[in-house]
């Protein structure tokens, strides 16, 4: 694999160690998402209030709970209980694809949305960063949503395209009303706000989230009076749910740019390392259900990252997010180097359902190890077939 990448600048020793310092990172930054996936399984039917993101329980439930004006249902998708009942709703309307996963619709692959969202919330980067506006973290309106938030703006992709996209495949029936999204104070032409409106300004976009909807729709068969769920997989399911995820972000990031800007630079930068990072965690087809997810962003830091915060010497996080930042930066250092070389070769490795449920296991137990020894890794996958069986074992990659 790493053969592979030198060809292309022969002889840079900067490139060498960026290459095997990247495949590294990948494995590690992967691995910290899977690595208490096992845990997470033996409790998958405990329930406590703090697995649900923020104001959960009192998000709206169905699309009646949102106002009606003129004949459509109103939502404001700047606010940020309204933009998480969006998704509330997504998660009951797509519960019964997900019973054989665990109980209280936990196996639903679409918790990834919310709870990332609920994180963002939490951790204020749905405010306003450059504090120009009354959209403060902590100040005034706590459930606002800000625009120049570069987060709340790449998640509008991420809820509000998704969401619209299940009301054009169908998963609602047939509604009453129509529905409107309402716009942000600036920044108009950057959103669309109908079914109808983003259709004629994103169709591709569209076509990726109602495919994925489509695909549940397919599944569910009437036999008399039961309905049951004839072909559902959930490795396709979640294939259906990633690529759409990706075409949000890869829409989205050049779209947003210039909103980096209010942001501080450490910050800036984990959110462009954790954009290129989806990608690779996408092709892996990670199953984003509530008790992975609620794992896995143990991890991510708990605050903005401010001027001054050095990864990974950041004294409040733990040596788990520093890690974790780390490796995403390196990842996606690696890949802009090769030219996107590191991704295109992760994804051939990951392009089987069998490749994937390997690399999954290996990435799971490679964070075991706190030791990292680059040149070891760099001569175990040199020259590696990404098509064997080989590349994918653990014995490839001794670590410790």
């Amino acid at each position: 694999m790493i053969k592979a990448l030198q060809l292309q600048t022969p002889g840079s020793q900067t490139f060498t160690m960026w290459a095997y310092f990247g495949t590294y990172a990948l494995l590690v930054a992967t691995a910290t998402l899977n690595s208490v996936t096992a845990a997470a399984q033996r409790g998958k039917d405990a329930v406590r209030e703090d697995v649900y993101p923020p104001l959960w329980d009192s998000a709206p439930e169905s699309l009646l709970d949102f106002p009606v004006e003129g004949n459509k249902i109103v939502i404001n998708a700047w606010n940020y209980r309204e933009r998480l009942g969006a998704y509330k709703i997504l998660l009951n309307s797509s519960a019964k694809y997900f019973t054989a996963f665990g109980s209280q619709n936990f196996g639903n692959i679409l918790w990834g949305l919310p709870l990332q969202h609920g994180w963002q919330f939490h951790t204020g980067r749905l405010a306003d960063p450059s504090r120009a506006t009354s959209c403060v973290f902590e100040v005034g309106d706590l459930l606002c949503i800000s625009v120049r938030s570069w987060w709340a703006c790449m998640n509008y992709y991420l809820a509000i395209i998704p969401f619209l996209g299940a009301v054009e495949a169908g998963v609602f029936g047939e509604l009453p009303y129509e529905i409107e999204i309402l716009p942000p104070e600036e920044q108009r032409a950057d959103f669309c706000y109908s079914v109808a409106d983003c259709r004629s300004r994103i169709p591709e976009l569209m076509d990726e989230w109602k495919a994925y909807f489509e695909y549940l729709l397919s599944t569910k068969q009437k036999t008399g009076s039961s309905t049951t769920l004839s072909s559902f997989k959930l490795d396709d399911a979640l294939g259906h749910m990633w690529k759409a995820h990706v075409a949000s972000i890869a829409y989205a990031l050049p779209k947003f740019q210039d909103s980096l800007k209010y942001l501080s630079h450490p910050e800036a930068n984990f959110g462009e390392d954790w954009a290129n990072g989806v990608d690779f965690i996408a092709a892996t087809h990670f199953s984003t259900d509530l008790q992975n997810i609620n794992s896995f962003q143990a991890f991510l830091p708990m605050r903005m990252l401010v001027e001054g915060d050095v990864i990974p010497f950041i004294s409040d996080f733990s040596w788990q997010q520093k890690k974790v930042l780390l490796s995403l930066s390196a990842l996606h250092k690696t890949n802009q180097l090769t030219g996107g070389w590191l991704l295109k070769l992760w994804r051939k490795a990951m392009s089987t359902e069998a490749g994937r449920e390997v690399g999954r296991k290996l990435i799971e137990d490679l964070v075991a190890s706190r030791k990292f020894n680059p040149m070891r890794i760099y001569n175990n996958l040199k020259g590696a077939d990404l098509t064997a069986p080989s590349f994918l074992t653990k014995s490839s990659f001794n670590i410790d």
